[in-house]
Order: C-alpha cells, then structure tokens, then sequence
C-alpha cells in the first residue's frame, strides 16, 4: 500500500527494481528491436537509431525526490515511487532529419497504446524568445492485439517512454546536459547558452533545406538525362551520375558517398566526361558488360556489384584514360574473355 514514509518507499522500490531487473532488459530489448523493424523499410524514412535503457534505480528515486516528493507530502497524498517513474523503460529514436520525426511519431501510434504524450518541439516554438530542447515524448504500452502473441504477453502491463529527436536535437540534449547552471546565473551566460541553441536549432533546419534541395537537384538532373539534354560540357557530378546509373541498374541502392567517391574517380581519369558521354558509356556497353557479368556468375561463381560493371563499361568505352578503374587481373580477365567472345562471333 502507498504510505508517506519516503524511507519504506525507497526500500520497496530498490527491491521491485531488483527483482523485475531482467524483466526490465528483457522488455527494453524487444522494444527496441521492434520499433527498429517497424522504421526500418518506411517509403521517405531513412532507418533512425533505436536505443533502449533501464533507469538505474538509484536515479529513479532522485528523480521522484526532486520532482514529485515535495508536493505529494504537503498534500499528504500517499505515494508509491514506481507510479511516478514512467520512464523505468526508456527508448530514443533518433531521426536524421527534424522532418522525419512526425514519421516516426504516426508508426508509433498505429502501433503502441499511448498513454500520454508530449511534443516539445511545439511547445517550444510557441515562445519566440526561447531556445533549447526539441523532440517529441510519448508513454507507450504494448497494443492489445499485439500483448495477445506469446513474446510479448509477459509485457503487456508495462509501461515505456519513447523519445524521437533528430540527430542534431539528440546532440544538443547530450550537451546541454553537460552545462552546470543555466537558470539562476549572469544575463551574459544565459544570453551565450540561448545563442548556442538557436544555432543548434538553425542547423537542424539548415540540414533539413540540404536534404530537400538534394532532392530536387536528383529530380532535374534525371529529367534532364531522360530529355537527352544532359549535356553541359561540365565534369559530371553524383547526381548525373545517379540519374544514368539508377535505371540502369533498376532496384539497386547506391550508397550517396559511394557513388561521390565513384564520381571523383571518373573525374580524375577523364576530367572532360559529362552526363552525356557517360549516358553514352552505358547506353554502347551495358548489354556487353551484363554478358560477361552472367559468364563470371555461372562460370567462377563471381557477383559483380554495379560500380564494377560501371568500371567495365568505363574501360570498354576508353581503355587508355579507364586502364586503371580496374587491377589488371580484372583486366586480364575482361580482355581473355572479350577474345573468345570475338573469336566465336
């Protein structure tokens, strides 16, 4: 029974903690695997970070003292300690971009019981002088439906708070806990703490404006491709090169930095080549490059990945400017089997 005696309630809740301790980990664990999988293949959503804690025990009753004790025993309301630690099983997910949070915040709904919930971020950008802490808070319990399947029934009473942040407001949440005093201290502190948040938030809106005219840029470039007016006597860049690449290789996800780093190669050994003389590499090559492709799958049980064809495709177009985008036993190889395929044509 709830009791006003802080000490009896410390030493009931350090023995619930104890005993329900692989309980907890056990909870945590699957909550996180699953909000993974339920955010890992979302059309527009890239895969956030799932992380999963169990509050120590000791910072649970600091967190109770601090926020709740005091006013609970001046209205002499009795008090359990584990009714007002609602975070005993906590989750972040961190989002790369502040858009995709409201992604995020729906899978959950559609897929938990909420309890209670908290936005933040509206809360904050309602206050026009005021900066810090962005994200958006849930209390979540497993859904009926859900609690019904065998893994989860030892679960269903649990409660667990779910934090979705991007990846900027999850570094100012890290660092503005490092900052010791923040309230009653000098103007000109406070006025430095501010300015750095605002920026934070500014760079989180700036990350965002790089995301979406990255998009764009991916957009026009392919039109341009598709139109045949590719063509701009300038060094190709990665979307270009995405905008070629992509249907030719329908289905396959090349990596932003891989295909950046692919980019600047092409560039260093034909600094000339534009979207139109590569557009020209794949059109003359591809069906060539995918025959030997089949021969080393079927004949050495080799798997050419995509930016080895492409390296194929470059060196059939000019084998003097590309001799280097392959080793030579992968030249070797290419021209032995080029001989054959000649020979018997």
């Amino acid at each position: 029974m709830p009791s006003l005696d802080f000490d009896k309630e410390k030493n009931i809740f350090r023995e619930f903690h104890a005993e329900n301790r692989s309980l907890l980990e056990g909870a945590a664990s699957l909550f996180e695997s699953l909000i993974g999988s339920l955010t890992a293949d979302v059309d527009g959503l890239e895969a956030p970070t799932v992380i999963s804690r169990v509050k120590d025990r000791e910072e649970c009753i600091k967190k109770f003292a601090r926020k709740y004790q005091t006013e609970l025993e001046e209205k002499e309301t009795p008090y359990s300690i584990r009714d007002y630690i609602t975070d005993l099983i906590g989750l972040r997910v961190v989002c790369y971009y502040e858009t995709d949070i409201s992604k995020v915040v729906n899978i959950l709904r559609d897929n938990f019981e909420v309890i209670e919930e908290s936005d933040k971020s509206a809360e904050l950008e309602s206050q026009e002088n005021v900066f810090g802490y962005k994200g958006h808070h849930l209390d979540l319990r497993i859904s009926q439906q859900r609690a019904e399947l065998p893994e989860y029934k030892r679960y269903r009473d649990l409660r667990f708070e779910v934090q979705v942040r991007s990846t900027i407001q999850d570094a100012w949440s890290v660092l503005d806990h490092k900052i010791k005093y923040k309230k009653s201290i000098p103007h000109e502190l406070k006025r430095q703490i501010n300015a750095l948040a605002a920026l934070f938030e500014i760079a989180d809106r700036e990350f965002t404006n790089i995301r979406i005219l990255t998009e764009e840029l991916k957009e026009n470039k392919a039109e341009k491709v598709k139109s045949d007016s590719a063509g701009t006597s300038t060094p190709i860049d990665v979307f270009e090169f995405l905008a070629v690449a992509e249907p030719s290789f329908d289905g396959y996800q090349f990596q932003g930095f891989k295909a950046d780093g692919f980019v600047q190669e092409i560039n260093r050994w034909a600094p000339t080549m534009d979207a139109s003389e590569f557009k020209k590499v794949t059109d003359d090559n591809l069906d060539i490059v995918r025959e030997y492709t089949e021969y080393q799958r079927d004949t050495n049980g080799n798997e050419l990945n995509p930016f080895t064809q492409i390296r194929h495709m470059l060196y059939l177009h000019d084998k003097e400017k590309f001799k280097l985008m392959l080793y030579d036993n992968q030249r070797n190889n290419f021209e032995s089997w080029l001989s054959e395929r000649n020979a018997e044509t």
